[in-house]
């Protein structure tokens, strides 16, 4: 039992948890941490322009190395521009712990205008959170902590926070540190496991669709051995891009439908309807089983809410991706499922028609891609934002190593991608990482221009520049008989960029990117890449007409 201040018990507590790097910016109900920080040499601390950067910050190095990512940003108002970031990282089942300061404790609930005073602040996140805690005193700090860790760490890992009142902070009492706490993965039963082998190896056209809790379970591995090893082809959802290289034959690629609408997107459906046993591993299945009841459905999942909630015909498995899954190989083996005929010949002549299959002849989108593929290492971290090119890559953009595709999840939110990206660059240094942005959505988080430049994190962001929110004017050019205020004025990014000491780059052409990019990464210093680019024609092949009949996206005509 050591004698402490609230600030110092959180941050040897934090560091008790493996955190490294911490996201925050400073303010007056801070002060105790801050100092705690300060005099803590094993945490680098992160100071950024908003409160916005912390979360998603957070959020990019989480989902970069696997660990929970730590924002601190002041009450009220503080966590209300730090709310974007946890409800994206939400969305994509990230693990990210925000500490919020409070108003001083004997005020919390009267009402009497204290600095930053919200009514009841936890429940502003509590959709976006897994778990939320308010701490009133040191020696419950650590408590606290090492329940946070621990609900990151179980189940499904999404955003939890803690909130201190200022006094808390810098009041010293004795207080006893945990250790965190032990975890053992969660493994279905053997005899659970032995039916679903046995129905996988009787099964004539099974399928695996594979989601973003491969990833998180660090079961890439896993999945690869377990592809080859029953010679089943695998689907990916977008969050599990990356989870089995795009160019191995077993991959078909990623199924997805715009706008979360559940619709014939590409011949991926046609595959997932034919299958007789879909084998669903860490994923939500949000767009339903194409399948349908027609299939039966093997779902391992971590989150018992999700096991049956597709279809009845489902044999659920509760368990960690990776552990299931390597349990289930033996399994697989001993009932013959190994003996299973390669059905690559078959992947591959599907794949040619799948992969591309609605922009390969479209100008300029197309093209463009297949630059920036063409100029990016395999083994980069590409952010993609909510622009045209980000909704592209979501099928076409092939990534082949694991967890190195970010994108927003069903959140789509603008502005995420840049400080997300810094935050990915923060706890990948030594590795490329490139961030792709419309002007839009640079310009929500422009001012951590300054954060990179300070902290010497030395990304590479590629703005297409249209100077309009290119994707909302179309369509109601399209459906709407013309725009409506979506022009922007922007500064001048090269200028822009090197006011800050970054460095400008400017392209004539959106081809140029194949020289630029690689002589950005090179650069110890952030680049800005400004890529102007004219207003592009939504693709009109056949995949994607059904979008404009979206009953939400048109007027309703007399």
């Amino acid at each position: 039992m050591l004698r402490m201040s609230g600030g110092e018990a959180l941050v040897k507590s934090l560091v008790r948890e493996g955190v490294e790097v911490v996201f925050g910016l400073p303010g007056i109900q801070l002060y105790g941490i801050v100092a705690a920080l300060r005099d803590e040499p094993s945490i680098r601390t992160i100071t950024t322009r908003h409160e916005q950067a912390t979360t998603y910050m957070a959020d990019g190095y989480a989902r970069a190395t696997g660990k929970p990512g730590v924002a601190i940003v002041v009450p009220g108002v503080g966590l209300y521009n730090a709310a974007a970031g946890l409800a994206t990282a939400y969305a994509r089942c990230s693990p990210v712990l925000v500490i919020a300061g409070q108003i001083p404790r004997d005020q919390i609930g009267k009402g009497l205008g204290g600095v930053h005073e919200i009514a009841d602040q936890p429940s502003v996140v509590r959709p976006v959170t897994k778990w939320q805690r308010r701490v009133l005193t040191p020696k419950d700090i650590p408590y606290a902590v090492n329940e946070a860790f621990r609900q990151m760490r179980t189940g499904s890992p999404r955003p939890v926070m803690i909130e201190i009142p200022p006094d808390a902070g810098v009041e010293r009492e004795q207080v006893v540190l945990r250790r965190p706490a032990p975890l053992s993965p969660i493994v279905p039963s053997r005899e659970q496991l032995r039916e679903a082998a046995r129905v996988i190896a009787e099964s004539s056209l099974p399928l695996i669709y594979a989601g973003g809790g491969v990833a998180r379970s660090d079961g890439e591995e896993a999945l690869v051995r377990l592809a080859q090893a029953t010679n089943i082809p695998v689907i990916t959802s977008v969050g599990g891009k990356g989870a089995i290289p795009d160019n191995h034959p077993l991959s078909y690629g990623s199924c997805v439908s715009p706008m979360g609408e559940r619709h014939e997107m590409n011949q991926l459906y046609e595959v997932m309807q034919a299958a007789d046993v879909v084998i669903g591993i860490g994923t939500r299945f949000s767009l339903g089983n194409p399948a349908g009841e027609s299939s039966t459905l093997i779902n391992i999942n971590i989150d018992d809410n999700e096991l049956t909630r597709i279809q009845s015909n489902t044999i659920p498995l509760h368990g960690d991706a990776r552990v299931t899954m390597e349990a289930l190989l033996p399994l697989l083996e001993e009932a013959g499922a190994g003996d299973r005929p390669s059905p690559v010949e078959a992947v591959v002549a599907a794949r040619r028609l799948i992969a591309y299959y609605d922009i390969q002849d479209q100008e300029p989108q197309y093209p463009i891609l297949q630059v920036i593929q063409n100029a990016i290492p395999d083994d980069a971290f590409v952010v993609w934002g909510v622009t045209q090119f980000g909704f592209y890559a979501r099928t076409h953009f092939q990534v082949q190593h694991p967890k190195t595709y970010i994108d927003s999840g069903y959140s789509f939110n603008l502005g995420y991608s840049f400080p997300t990206a810094l935050g990915v660059k923060v706890a990948k240094p030594d590795r490329p990482v490139v961030c792709i942005v419309g002007d839009g959505g640079f310009m929500f988080n422009a001012s951590e221009l300054s954060t990179a430049v300070r902290y010497g994190i030395n990304l590479t962001t590629v703005i297409f520049r249209n100077d309009s929110y290119g994707n909302v004017a179309r369509d109601l050019d399209d459906f709407f008989d013309g725009t409506h205020e979506t022009d922007l004025h922007n500064p001048d990014f090269v200028e822009f960029a090197q006011a800050f000491g970054a460095v400008g780059m400017r392209a004539e052409h959106p081809r140029d990117l194949g020289e630029l990019i690689p002589l950005a990464l090179e650069q110890p210093n952030p680049v800005i890449i400004d890529v102007p680019i004219k207003n592009m024609p939504f693709p009109r092949p056949k995949a994607l007409q059904h979008v404009s009949s979206l009953a939400w996206t048109v007027p309703e005509r007399e």
